[in-house]
């Protein structure tokens, strides 16, 4: 990966979220081999392009999706509606890619969050040529944080949330 983003510089973006927003405490997972965030969760995720190409996504078990939009609507999560789930994973989303997008060449420009429940599983390496990525476990579940870097990509609306939204497209005639 060609950018500034390190598995530090995620724990230290993920800590600024959840300790200073919610107050609330997720311990980085060791980084070894392949993992799972499991089926059944909600991801939000941002795009940037500029200097820098890519998505910054953030995994949410059902669990700690439900108890996160919780505390962000001060309500019991009895009775948190799936919208507001929906809602509160983009926020985080944004907040997370915000904060790492400074670590970024400049110029580089973020879309709106998007958003969805995702069904099917999502395994993961700690690390690859074009992306990095953390676990991090709270009580209520688990969240997974990739930055992925690539030359150009699909807007994340465009994708349907189980499948790889990356592709290449021809560049932009004048």
């Amino acid at each position: 990966m060609h950018s500034a983003v390190t598995e530090s510089s995620i724990e230290k973006a993920n800590a600024q979220f959840w300790e200073q927003m919610l107050a609330m405490q997720l311990d980085p997972v060791g980084a070894t081999g392949q993992r799972s965030i499991g089926p059944a969760h909600v991801l939000g995720s941002c795009d940037l392009s500029g200097e820098w190409n890519g998505r910054i996504e953030v995994r949410l078990s059902k669990g700690l999706a439900i108890c996160a939009t919780a505390a962000m609507l001060m309500q019991p999560p009895e009775r948190v509606q799936p919208g507001d789930t929906l809602d509160a994973i983009k926020e985080i989303a944004n907040m997370i890619a915000g904060t790492l997008k400074s670590a970024l060449p400049r110029p580089c420009v973020m879309t709106v969050p998007f958003a969805a429940a995702v069904a099917e599983d999502c395994f993961a390496l700690p690390r690859t040529d074009d992306s990095v990525t953390r676990f991090f476990r709270h009580e209520t579940g688990e969240l997974m944080i990739r930055v992925s870097e690539r030359e150009l990509f699909v807007a994340a609306s465009e994708c349907k949330p189980d499948l790889e939204c990356f592709a290449r497209r021809p560049p932009m005639q004048a």
